[in-house]
């Protein structure tokens, strides 16, 4: 572990949270624009040139809305559950590596390097289904409570085919920090590893979509059939706080899966051939390769009807638990017995 200072990371920490609630603003627009694309319509084009300044417009209408609250429903409960989801979407981004140490202006880019970072990271996204379990049973509303049990069910059956998929990168890497995983570079061990790997990284891209409630595993918000599921009796900045805690989940996810199975922060190294060190540039690889898989989320949702309860728990349990439980028996037998 390379460790800063206490202030340091102090300070890191809330630059990270400023830029990723910047960045969810900004994705909120750039969702709206490419789903127009998609669906041969105008996305919002009004609000400042180009409608980039329709985040602005966004946060004002937020702020100023009335904030209704049912009378029957436990009013602390009410509030502390969107601030428990979005501290912990928040605390999660802090274990991604974001460069080499010392590589930002002789900072290291990243808020925590922990020896146990995959293990922070699921602990914290699990933890932020509380918010929505809380917030749904404490709105006092039938379709809030059954969006929350939704999501701890959809949770639950996602969380064994992410960690059995991740499984797999670890016995490679042989380690559970983030930064080392990327350091290791698992593509290049052996080929006779890429089978296994290769099926990891579908299952845990597909259970990463599950986990962050995104189109077509967006059964805890099911508009036609639950009206907005945990979020029908919230208004205004609580309601904007569950907004921010999805797409800044979103994009932690992106950071995960590139971290784990793209390269995280390095860049391809026949770059280098052309512009020396530029596979080493802190931050911008791992931008744009989150970049790549916010685009497949946003593109996902265009593209995919919304599956039934059914067929998203039967999915997650026949063919994503099973596949994921695959890659790691394969990735474990070359080890063992291969290479």
């Amino acid at each position: 572990m390379v460790h800063d200072p206490l202030w340091v990371t102090f300070i890191k920490a809330l630059v990270l949270c400023v830029v990723l609630l910047g960045a969810f603003a900004y994705m909120t627009v750039i969702e709206r624009k490419l789903l127009g694309r998609f669906q041969h319509r105008y996305g919002p084009n009004l609000t400042g040139p180009g409608g980039w300044l329709q985040p602005i417009a966004d946060a004002i209408k937020t702020v100023f809305k009335e904030d209704l609250v049912v009378s029957a429903a436990d009013k602390f409960v009410l509030v502390l559950a969107p601030a428990i989801s979005i501290v912990f979407a928040l605390s999660a981004f802090g274990a991604i590596p974001a460069g080499p140490a010392g590589s930002l202006f002789g900072l290291n880019p990243w808020v925590m390097d922990l020896d146990i970072g995959i293990l922070y990271i699921f602990a914290a996204t699990s933890l932020g289904v509380y918010g929505i379990f809380l917030g749904g049973w404490a709105s006092n509303s039938k379709y809030s409570l059954l969006g929350s049990l939704r999501s701890s069910a959809q949770i639950i059956s996602y969380e064994l085919g992410l960690g059995l998929s991740v499984l797999a990168v670890i016995m490679v890497a042989g380690t559970l920090n983030l930064r080392e995983i990327v350091e290791v570079g698992i593509w290049s061990v052996s080929p006779w590893l890429w089978p296994g790997l290769a099926l990891a990284f579908v299952t845990f891209v597909i259970s990463g979509t599950a986990e962050v409630n995104r189109t077509p595993f967006d059964l805890p918000e099911a508009e036609q059939e639950l009206v907005a599921g945990y979020l029908t009796e919230y208004s205004s900045i609580k309601w904007a706080l569950y907004q921010m805690a999805e797409y800044v989940n979103m994009m932690t996810a992106s950071a995960f899966i590139s971290t784990l199975f793209l390269g995280g922060y390095r860049g391809p190294r026949f770059l280098d051939a052309v512009v020396p060190g530029i596979s080493e540039w802190p931050i911008v690889w791992l931008v744009l390769k989150m970049a790549i898989f916010m685009f497949l989320f946003i593109w996902l949702k265009a593209t995919l009807p919304r599956l039934r309860y059914d067929q998203l728990m039967r999915f997650g349990w026949l063919y994503v638990f099973e596949f994921a439980l695959v890659a790691a028996l394969v990735t474990g037998a070359v080890i063992a017995y291969v290479i």
